[in-house]
């Protein structure tokens, strides 16, 4: 699988796509929604599409497409570059959504949760199989929170679509099937060969399963925590388990605009801190290029001190 569109700047997200079959555009066709790396902490989350002939179920059936998660990795490989081979009836497309996306997503003011940005990106990928003039008649979806309110939501966003959504449709309908294989053999090659754009060094790649349960993940973590910039990008910042670590092991930083109430150059002396803004004024060097000195120098003394209490 191609992933340099991705590769080419994993801060934010790309969709990939198969040529479409000639045959997708004439007969009916039925579409499978899966994703691969809901839960993990490192790397992206992979939503997949895949869609085929109602008339040729049968031989996608025959392929033996499977769950992705009861497969192995070269079973997974193996399956896709199968289906990579039937093109003339089976066509494929992939929303990588970057960890950067994710956490920006949940961390922004106005919060857009997890299941928000999985709906809309499931519903964006049928659009774009519906926009490619795939002739859609019948699509099957893995839950994300309760069946029947997503399947009432799809529905009435596509009339005239058969919409079913199932928990564990992956393991009940082979079209979903192989959305799931597509979906988890990009997020495995993304997170396998993951070109980090922070000068880090020789970084250890071996990261574990990502999730947080995982100790090589836990421990790997704990080994990239910057205390003044946190993690590189193939972090999801806003999961718990990143914030936990930044938050015990970081540097504390007040910025002016938590304090609502009161001015923020008072907050700060309040809580023994020096104002952000004050490395930028003039009475702290007399310019900008001196005040950009002065804060370059403030986050490397902050990170000496920090790094002698870990």
């Amino acid at each position: 699988m191609d992933l340099s569109p991705f590769e080419a700047d994993n801060s934010v997200s790309c969709r990939l796509k198969s040529q479409i079959p000639d045959i997708c555009r004439t007969e009916d066709c039925c579409l499978g929604i899966d994703e691969a790396g809901r839960g993990p902490v490192l790397g992206p989350m992979v939503y997949g599409i895949c869609f085929c002939p109602i008339s040729r179920k049968e031989e996608l059936k025959d392929l033996k497409v499977a769950d992705s998660k009861t497969l192995t990795e070269a079973e997974r490989e193996a399956l896709f570059e199968k289906m990579d081979e039937a093109k003339s009836y089976v066509g494929w497309a992939l929303q990588v959504l970057s960890p950067n996306t994710i956490s920006n997503s949940m961390l922004q003011r106005t919060k857009y949760n997890l299941n928000a940005l999985s709906h809309d990106t499931a519903i964006g990928l049928v659009q774009h199989a519906l926009d490619c003039g795939v002739q859609l008649k019948e699509v099957f979806v893995d839950t994300v929170g309760p069946a029947d309110k997503y399947e009432d939501k799809l529905s009435k966003i596509f009339p005239g679509i058969a919409v079913t959504v199932r928990p564990k449709a992956d393991s009940l309908f082979p079209i979903v099937s192989a959305a799931s294989i597509c979906a988890k053999v990009a997020r495995d090659f993304a997170v396998k060969h993951w070109r980090f754009g922070e000068d880090l060094g020789e970084v250890d790649a071996d990261y574990g399963s990502g999730y947080p349960s995982d100790p090589k993940t836990k421990a790997w973590l704990l080994r990239y925590l910057d205390p003044v910039f946190g993690y590189p990008q193939l972090v999801r910042f806003s999961w718990s388990t990143a914030q936990t670590l930044m938050d015990s092991r970081g540097v504390t930083v007040h910025w002016d605009d938590d304090d609502d109430d009161e001015d923020g150059e008072k907050a700060a002396q309040r809580r023994n801190n020096r104002s952000m803004l004050s490395y930028f004024s003039a009475a702290a060097g007399g310019g900008s290029q001196s005040g950009s000195n002065q804060t370059h120098r403030f986050f490397s003394d902050r990170k000496l001190k920090s790094l002698d209490t870990l």
